[in-house]
């Protein structure tokens, strides 16, 4: 049996880098934190969270992404691992509290610089 690429899980949690509550986006698997962007190596496929690492994942670079917005590129501190995931942009339209958005200072320094 064929095991599915993506699992949705857009639980809230606590960033274990910065401290800060990070609600759920209502519509995607969030896992990393939109105040500094860092998240933790927990899924194997995204939103499975079948991987036992549990290191933090740190941004090392942003890129634009023509369809997507823009793409943060994470490295775990403990082994190494080297994922991607797509930035939560700022919607007008949404609900959801605007702190709960990724920090686009912090993406745009990432596409400059790598390593913020």
């Amino acid at each position: 049996m064929e095991q599915k690429r993506f699992t949705k899980n857009d639980s809230g949690f606590v960033c274990e880098n910065c401290g800060f509550e990070v609600k759920p986006l209502g519509r995607t698997s969030r896992n990393h934190c939109p105040k500094c962007l860092c998240s933790k190596h927990v899924d194997l496929l995204p939103g499975d969270r079948a991987c036992s690492c549990g290191g933090i994942m740190r941004p090392v670079f942003a890129r634009p992404d023509a369809k997507k917005g823009y793409i943060i590129t994470q490295k775990c501190e403990k082994c190494g691992f080297i994922g991607n995931n797509k930035a939560a942009l700022y919607e007008m339209k949404s609900t959801l509290e605007k702190e709960q958005y990724d920090d686009m200072d912090l993406i745009i320094k990432l596409t400059v610089n790598g390593n913020y």
